[in-house]
């Protein structure tokens, strides 16, 4: 059986980091996933999908997004149910994500690295992780090259193939 789920959209609102009684970080949020389609004379509409998060994740999701931000979220679907405070029973079907990833959209805030800036003023930076280091020298390319860094191979009958 599969059960995957893989999503990308836009933090609807600030994820807030929680710890259950035996010390394990949470956090819940929802995203707003735009529909692939538009109906002529329509506006585009999205879904909102809810979102959980454990242990590392949650405290990545926490540290990283902000409402506004844009996310990837690759998880589980999954369904519960519970009883509400009013006595009704509520039926919940949300993600378990088990991966969340920058989407390659940057933010920044009072400051400008020379690149674009997305999404205007919503508050949401995006530092690099800690453990990065830009290379100290750029990285040779193949545009950078000449014919002289390729040699010609013989023209041989016998490939292995």
């Amino acid at each position: 059986m599969l059960n995957r789920v893989i999503l990308m959209g836009r933090l609807v609102s600030d994820p807030e980091l929680k710890t259950t009684a035996s010390g394990i970080s949470v956090t819940s949020f929802r995203i707003a996933v735009d529909r692939g389609y538009v109906k002529q004379g329509e506006e585009r509409k999205a879904d909102f999908i809810d979102i959980v998060c454990w242990r590392q994740t949650a405290e990545f999701v926490c540290r990283y997004f902000g409402k506004g931000a844009m996310i990837a979220v690759e998880g589980q679907l999954q369904t519960r149910t519970y009883q509400a405070k009013d006595g009704t029973n509520r039926y919940v079907v949300e993600v378990v994500a088990d991966n969340v990833s920058f989407t390659g959209e940057r933010r920044e805030s009072n400051s400008n690295y020379g690149g674009q800036s997305y999404g205007g003023n919503q508050g949401y930076s995006a530092p690099a992780p800690q453990s990065y280091q830009a290379p100290a020298q750029p990285q040779p390319s193949y545009q950078s090259g000449s014919n002289a860094d390729f040699q010609d191979m013989p023209l041989d009958d016998d490939l292995p193939f």
